[in-house]
């Protein structure tokens, strides 16, 4: 089946995307963390490229999103920028950067943007960072909500299971969601929660709502990108659909690699000086 291909090349701002779920067009977005990648995801026609705190996973090889710092961020964050032309770059703020102090998180917000030339921002939480989130706003940085799963209280929650199931979380998470639109947030992510749920959130909502394994009935979708390349061969949750499987087609690509070499087979006489 031929993909999508935009006609449309002109950089996608936080207006664009409001005037997106405006006339019912569905926001594409996806994760990169280098240069390379963020080349193809951008020259595929994406909407908007995440440069995700999941770095610490998928990069770095932690279990949880914590270590991440606010340098590492920086440097993925710049590596993007360089290779976007028409998406809009969102990055996320990590684990200790924001939290429980608003001066040094609109420190951390303005380093960001300042050092990566990103485009905006994205961060974890609802009433318990919104005094962090509008000074951040209010110093000119647009701000991308999430709620539902956060990956940096993943201790608190002890599990990566399905957030705001009971009736409780589901209402906390309503008013969290109002709360972030009413601080001046452009969007917002809804993780891992009941479709219906994230459906009635962005019904409410006049921001684009992002949805990852939060049902169809949202603005937009977002992965990550070595997730859905299927690079990642150990993760299936539900909420993935696997576009290729490159980690068979690049481990027999290395394997044919190595045979040649051993073999003297590579490099051939084409191949030489």
């Amino acid at each position: 089946m031929a993909g999508y291909i935009s006609e449309d090349t002109r950089k996608v701002t936080t207006h664009r995307l409001v005037e997106m779920k405006q006339r019912g067009e569905k926001i594409s977005m996806l994760t990169s963390y280098d240069y390379t990648m963020a080349q193809i995801v951008d020259g595929a026609g994406m909407d908007v490229i995440l440069v995700g705190d999941s770095a610490s996973n998928v990069m770095a090889g932690n279990v949880t999103t914590l270590p991440i710092t606010l340098d590492q961020m920086i440097y993925h964050a710049k590596s993007v920028v360089r290779g976007v032309k028409r998406a809009m770059v969102v990055v996320d703020m990590p684990f200790g950067s924001y939290q429980g102090n608003e001066l040094e998180g609109l420190a951390s917000a303005i380093r960001i943007m300042k050092e990566s030339h990103a485009d905006a921002l994205k961060m974890e939480g609802g009433e318990e960072i919104i005094g962090t989130v509008k000074r951040i706003i209010s110093a000119g940085i647009p701000v991308m909500g999430h709620l539902g799963l956060m990956p940096q209280s993943i201790n608190r929650y002890g599990t990566y299971t399905v957030r705001a199931k009971d009736e409780a979380e589901a209402d906390k998470l309503v008013r969290d969601a109002h709360l972030l639109e009413e601080a001046g947030c452009f969007g917002l992510v809804l993780e891992k929660i009941p479709a219906a749920l994230a459906g009635r959130v962005a019904h409410e909502l006049n921001i684009p709502v992002i949805g990852i394994g939060a049902g169809g009935d949202v603005d937009g979708q977002v992965l990550v990108v070595q997730d859905m390349l299927g690079m990642n061969n150990g993760f299936r949750p539900r909420f993935l659909r696997r576009y290729a499987d490159l980690h068979t087609v690049m481990t027999d690509a290395i394997s044919r690699y190595i045979s040649d070499v051993k073999t003297s087979d590579f490099p051939n006489e084409k191949e030489q000086y």
